[in-house]
Protein backbone atom coordinates (compact mmCIF):
# COMPACT_ATOMS: atom_id res chain seq x y z
CA UNK A 1 0.00 0.00 0.00
CA UNK A 2 2.81 2.39 0.86
CA UNK A 3 4.24 2.36 -2.66
CA UNK A 4 0.92 2.57 -4.50
CA UNK A 5 -0.92 5.30 -2.61
CA UNK A 6 -1.18 8.64 -4.45
CA UNK A 7 0.66 11.69 -3.16
CA UNK A 8 -2.49 12.87 -1.39
CA UNK A 9 -0.57 14.49 1.47
CA UNK A 10 1.67 16.53 -0.80
CA UNK A 11 2.32 19.99 0.63
CA UNK A 12 0.35 19.37 3.81
CA UNK A 13 2.06 19.95 7.15
CA UNK A 14 1.95 17.40 9.97
CA UNK A 15 2.98 18.13 13.56
CA UNK A 16 3.59 15.05 15.72
CA UNK A 17 4.45 14.50 19.36
CA UNK A 18 7.22 11.94 19.66
CA UNK A 19 8.21 10.17 16.46
CA UNK A 20 11.90 9.49 17.04
CA UNK A 21 11.25 5.78 16.59
CA UNK A 22 8.55 3.12 16.47
CA UNK A 23 5.00 3.76 15.31
CA UNK A 24 5.46 7.55 15.29
CA UNK A 25 8.48 7.39 13.01
CA UNK A 26 6.70 4.94 10.72
CA UNK A 27 3.77 7.36 10.38
CA UNK A 28 6.14 10.27 9.76
CA UNK A 29 7.90 8.37 6.97
CA UNK A 30 4.66 7.18 5.42
CA UNK A 31 3.45 10.79 5.32
CA UNK A 32 6.80 11.95 3.94
CA UNK A 33 6.59 9.43 1.10
CA UNK A 34 3.34 11.13 0.16
CA UNK A 35 5.02 14.54 0.08
CA UNK A 36 4.11 15.91 3.52
CA UNK A 37 6.07 18.32 5.68
CA UNK A 38 6.63 16.66 9.05
CA UNK A 39 7.54 18.46 12.28
CA UNK A 40 8.51 16.26 15.21
CA UNK A 41 8.41 17.36 18.85
CA UNK A 42 10.50 14.96 20.93
CA UNK A 43 12.95 14.94 23.84
CA UNK A 44 15.51 12.64 22.25
CA UNK A 45 18.13 15.12 21.11
CA UNK A 46 21.00 12.77 21.98
CA UNK A 47 21.31 9.02 21.23
CA UNK A 48 19.83 6.74 23.88
CA UNK A 49 22.16 4.00 25.14
CA UNK A 50 19.54 1.29 24.49
CA UNK A 51 17.21 2.76 21.87
CA UNK A 52 17.88 3.74 18.27
CA UNK A 53 17.03 7.15 16.87
CA UNK A 54 16.79 10.79 17.89
CA UNK A 55 14.48 13.56 16.79
CA UNK A 56 17.27 14.74 14.48
CA UNK A 57 17.79 11.36 12.79
CA UNK A 58 14.02 11.04 12.39
CA UNK A 59 13.80 14.43 10.64
CA UNK A 60 16.66 13.40 8.37
CA UNK A 61 14.79 10.21 7.49
CA UNK A 62 11.73 12.29 6.63
CA UNK A 63 13.86 14.32 4.21
CA UNK A 64 15.27 11.15 2.66
CA UNK A 65 11.77 9.72 2.24
CA UNK A 66 10.67 12.65 0.10
CA UNK A 67 9.14 15.02 2.64
CA UNK A 68 10.50 17.99 4.54
CA UNK A 69 11.44 17.31 8.14
CA UNK A 70 11.71 19.63 11.13
CA UNK A 71 13.16 18.54 14.46
CA UNK A 72 11.97 20.38 17.57
CA UNK A 73 13.63 19.29 20.80
CA UNK A 74 11.13 19.58 23.62
CA UNK A 75 8.82 17.85 26.06
CA UNK A 76 5.10 17.55 25.37
CA UNK A 77 4.56 18.00 29.13
CA UNK A 78 6.03 21.51 28.97
CA UNK A 79 3.68 24.30 27.86
CA UNK A 80 6.47 26.47 26.48
CA UNK A 81 7.98 23.57 24.51
CA UNK A 82 4.67 22.73 22.89
CA UNK A 83 3.98 26.36 22.05
CA UNK A 84 7.48 26.63 20.57
CA UNK A 85 6.87 23.53 18.44
CA UNK A 86 3.66 24.97 17.07
CA UNK A 87 5.35 28.32 16.33
CA UNK A 88 8.38 26.65 14.71
CA UNK A 89 6.15 24.50 12.50
CA UNK A 90 4.15 27.49 11.31
CA UNK A 91 7.33 29.50 10.72
CA UNK A 92 8.92 26.71 8.70
CA UNK A 93 5.93 25.55 6.66
CA UNK A 94 3.32 28.31 6.81
CA UNK A 95 0.69 26.51 8.87
CA UNK A 96 -0.48 23.22 10.35
CA UNK A 97 -2.84 20.80 8.60
CA UNK A 98 -2.47 17.66 10.69
CA UNK A 99 -1.74 16.93 14.34
CA UNK A 100 -0.72 13.41 15.34
CA UNK A 101 -0.78 12.72 19.06
CA UNK A 102 1.71 9.89 19.22
CA UNK A 103 3.70 10.47 22.43
CA UNK A 104 2.64 8.06 25.16
CA UNK A 105 4.00 6.43 28.30
CA UNK A 106 3.09 2.91 29.40
CA UNK A 107 3.06 1.09 32.73
CA UNK A 108 0.82 -1.96 33.05
CA UNK A 109 1.22 -2.29 36.83
CA UNK A 110 -1.72 -3.05 39.07
CA UNK A 111 -2.95 -0.27 41.33
CA UNK A 112 -1.04 -1.27 44.45
CA UNK A 113 2.20 -1.67 42.48
CA UNK A 114 2.19 1.40 40.25
CA UNK A 115 4.55 4.17 41.31
CA UNK A 116 2.79 7.52 41.52
CA UNK A 117 5.56 9.14 39.54
CA UNK A 118 4.72 6.74 36.71
CA UNK A 119 1.03 7.53 37.20
CA UNK A 120 1.75 11.24 36.86
CA UNK A 121 4.01 10.62 33.87
CA UNK A 122 1.26 8.78 32.00
CA UNK A 123 -1.33 11.41 32.84
CA UNK A 124 0.96 14.26 31.84
CA UNK A 125 2.21 12.77 28.56
CA UNK A 126 -0.81 10.82 27.42
CA UNK A 127 -3.72 13.00 28.52
CA UNK A 128 -2.35 16.48 29.13
CA UNK A 129 0.12 16.33 26.24
CA UNK A 130 -2.58 15.24 23.80
CA UNK A 131 -4.94 17.94 25.00
CA UNK A 132 -2.29 20.67 24.96
CA UNK A 133 -0.85 19.97 21.51
CA UNK A 134 -4.33 19.75 20.02
CA UNK A 135 -5.42 22.93 21.81
CA UNK A 136 -2.50 25.06 20.66
CA UNK A 137 -2.81 23.87 17.06
CA UNK A 138 -6.54 24.65 16.80
CA UNK A 139 -6.24 28.16 15.29
CA UNK A 140 -4.05 26.80 12.49
CA UNK A 141 -6.26 23.77 11.90
CA UNK A 142 -9.24 26.09 11.52
CA UNK A 143 -7.23 28.17 9.03
CA UNK A 144 -6.41 24.96 7.18
CA UNK A 145 -10.09 24.08 7.01
CA UNK A 146 -10.99 27.53 5.70
CA UNK A 147 -8.34 27.10 3.00
CA UNK A 148 -9.70 23.69 2.00
CA UNK A 149 -6.59 21.81 3.11
CA UNK A 150 -8.46 18.97 4.86
CA UNK A 151 -7.15 19.26 8.45
CA UNK A 152 -7.11 16.33 10.85
CA UNK A 153 -6.21 15.42 14.42
CA UNK A 154 -5.24 11.77 14.78
CA UNK A 155 -4.58 10.32 18.23
CA UNK A 156 -3.07 6.90 18.87
CA UNK A 157 -5.54 5.72 21.48
CA UNK A 158 -8.07 2.91 21.86
CA UNK A 159 -11.83 2.75 21.52
CA UNK A 160 -13.51 3.55 24.82
CA UNK A 161 -16.59 1.41 24.20
CA UNK A 162 -15.24 -2.05 23.42
CA UNK A 163 -17.59 -4.21 25.48
CA UNK A 164 -20.77 -6.03 24.38
CA UNK A 165 -23.21 -3.71 22.69
CA UNK A 166 -20.74 -0.83 22.62
CA UNK A 167 -20.44 -0.53 26.39
CA UNK A 168 -17.45 0.34 28.53
CA UNK A 169 -15.46 -2.84 29.14
CA UNK A 170 -14.45 -2.94 32.83
CA UNK A 171 -11.88 -5.69 32.31
CA UNK A 172 -9.32 -3.25 30.95
CA UNK A 173 -9.60 -1.00 33.98
CA UNK A 174 -9.15 -4.04 36.16
CA UNK A 175 -6.05 -5.16 34.28
CA UNK A 176 -4.09 -1.90 34.50
CA UNK A 177 -6.17 0.93 35.90
CA UNK A 178 -3.54 3.69 35.78
CA UNK A 179 -2.64 3.03 32.14
CA UNK A 180 -6.28 2.56 31.14
CA UNK A 181 -7.19 5.92 32.64
CA UNK A 182 -4.38 7.59 30.70
CA UNK A 183 -5.20 6.00 27.33
CA UNK A 184 -8.93 6.54 27.75
CA UNK A 185 -8.14 10.16 28.56
CA UNK A 186 -6.54 10.47 25.13
CA UNK A 187 -9.64 8.91 23.59
CA UNK A 188 -11.87 11.34 25.46
CA UNK A 189 -9.96 14.12 23.72
CA UNK A 190 -10.91 12.58 20.38
CA UNK A 191 -14.53 12.21 21.45
CA UNK A 192 -14.80 15.78 22.68
CA UNK A 193 -12.86 17.56 19.96
CA UNK A 194 -14.71 15.71 17.21
CA UNK A 195 -17.94 17.26 18.49
CA UNK A 196 -16.40 20.63 19.30
CA UNK A 197 -14.85 20.99 15.85
CA UNK A 198 -17.54 19.31 13.77
CA UNK A 199 -18.75 22.63 12.41
CA UNK A 200 -15.19 23.74 11.60
CA UNK A 201 -14.45 20.89 9.21
CA UNK A 202 -11.57 19.40 11.19
CA UNK A 203 -11.51 15.60 11.23
CA UNK A 204 -10.73 14.20 14.70
CA UNK A 205 -10.17 10.45 15.04
CA UNK A 206 -8.32 7.81 17.04
CA UNK A 207 -6.39 4.88 15.65
CA UNK A 208 -5.39 1.70 17.49
CA UNK A 209 -3.60 -1.45 16.33
CA UNK A 210 -5.68 -4.62 16.20
CA UNK A 211 -2.65 -6.70 17.17
CA UNK A 212 0.50 -6.26 19.18
CA UNK A 213 3.05 -4.03 17.39
CA UNK A 214 6.81 -4.55 17.47
CA UNK A 215 8.13 -1.46 19.23
CA UNK A 216 10.96 -0.67 21.61
CA UNK A 217 8.40 -0.14 24.40
CA UNK A 218 7.06 -3.67 23.97
CA UNK A 219 10.54 -5.19 23.72
CA UNK A 220 11.43 -3.49 27.01
CA UNK A 221 8.59 -5.26 28.85
CA UNK A 222 9.28 -8.56 30.65
CA UNK A 223 9.18 -11.22 27.95
CA UNK A 224 8.95 -8.54 25.28
CA UNK A 225 11.51 -10.06 22.91
CA UNK A 226 9.38 -13.19 22.71
CA UNK A 227 6.12 -11.22 22.49
CA UNK A 228 7.15 -9.37 19.34
CA UNK A 229 7.44 -12.68 17.51
CA UNK A 230 3.63 -12.56 17.59
CA UNK A 231 3.39 -8.92 16.56
CA UNK A 232 3.11 -6.85 13.41
CA UNK A 233 5.46 -4.10 12.25
CA UNK A 234 4.69 -0.41 12.87
CA UNK A 235 4.14 0.06 9.14
CA UNK A 236 0.61 -1.36 9.38
CA UNK A 237 -0.39 1.47 11.71
CA UNK A 238 1.42 3.98 9.50
CA UNK A 239 -0.37 2.88 6.35
CA UNK A 240 -3.70 2.99 8.16
CA UNK A 241 -2.88 6.45 9.53
CA UNK A 242 -2.18 8.03 6.15
CA UNK A 243 -5.33 6.42 4.79
CA UNK A 244 -7.38 8.13 7.52
CA UNK A 245 -5.56 11.43 6.99
CA UNK A 246 -6.40 11.29 3.29
CA UNK A 247 -10.14 11.06 3.91
CA UNK A 248 -12.32 14.21 3.98
CA UNK A 249 -12.19 15.49 7.54
CA UNK A 250 -15.68 16.98 7.35
CA UNK A 251 -17.07 13.48 6.80
CA UNK A 252 -14.50 11.35 8.63
CA UNK A 253 -14.58 12.42 12.25
CA UNK A 254 -15.36 11.02 15.69
CA UNK A 255 -14.19 7.51 14.82
CA UNK A 256 -12.18 4.98 16.81
CA UNK A 257 -10.47 3.01 14.07
CA UNK A 258 -8.31 -0.09 14.15
CA UNK A 259 -5.55 -0.46 11.60
CA UNK A 260 -7.04 -3.70 10.25
CA UNK A 261 -10.46 -2.14 9.69
CA UNK A 262 -9.04 0.92 7.92
CA UNK A 263 -6.93 -1.17 5.55
CA UNK A 264 -9.78 -3.59 4.87
CA UNK A 265 -11.99 -0.64 3.94
CA UNK A 266 -9.22 0.54 1.61
CA UNK A 267 -9.20 -2.85 -0.13
CA UNK A 268 -6.07 -4.30 1.48
CA UNK A 269 -6.84 -7.97 2.14
CA UNK A 270 -3.43 -9.57 2.64
CA UNK A 271 -1.69 -8.28 5.78
CA UNK A 272 1.02 -10.93 5.91
CA UNK A 273 3.72 -8.47 4.82
CA UNK A 274 3.29 -6.69 8.16
CA UNK A 275 4.18 -9.71 10.29
CA UNK A 276 7.16 -9.07 12.57
CA UNK A 277 7.75 -12.73 13.45
CA UNK A 278 6.49 -16.24 12.92
CA UNK A 279 4.27 -16.58 16.00
CA UNK A 280 0.49 -16.48 16.12
CA UNK A 281 -0.64 -12.85 16.26
CA UNK A 282 -1.55 -11.49 19.69
CA UNK A 283 -4.58 -9.15 19.78
CA UNK A 284 -3.77 -5.76 21.29
CA UNK A 285 -5.20 -4.64 24.61
CA UNK A 286 -8.42 -2.61 24.86
CA UNK A 287 -10.12 -4.57 22.05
Amino acid sequence: MTQNTPQNLAGRTLLMSGGSRGIGLAIALAAARRGANVALLAKTSEPHPKLDGTVHTAAAEVDAAGGRGLAVVGDVRNDDDVARAVEATVAAFGGIDIVVNNASAIDLSKTDAVDMKRFDLMQNINVRGTFLLSKLALPYLRESAAAGRNPHILTLSPPIASGPGGTLEPAWAGEHLAYTMAKYGMSMTTLGLAEELRGDGVGVNSLWPATLIDTAAIRALPGGEQMVQSARTPEIVADAAVEVLSRPGRECTGNFFTDEAVLADAGVEDLSAYSAGTGRLIPDIFL
